[in-house]
């Protein structure tokens, strides 16, 4: 679980830095949200089975 918080918290990371581009590619945007909520899935998923 701990190594899918920390995949969470580098997507965030890349996130926060392409949104803060001059020129932020939309859909690497797009693509890292949709990374973020796959991994916040699998550990919502985790959670409920333990």
């Amino acid at each position: 679980m701990s190594a899918l918080r920390v995949k969470h918290a580098e997507l965030e990371a890349k996130l926060e830095r392409e949104e803060n581009r001059p020129a932020p590619d939309a859909k690497a945007i797009l693509d890292l949200k949709k990374k973020k909520l796959h991994l916040k899935d699998v550990m919502a998923q985790e959670l409920a089975h333990n």
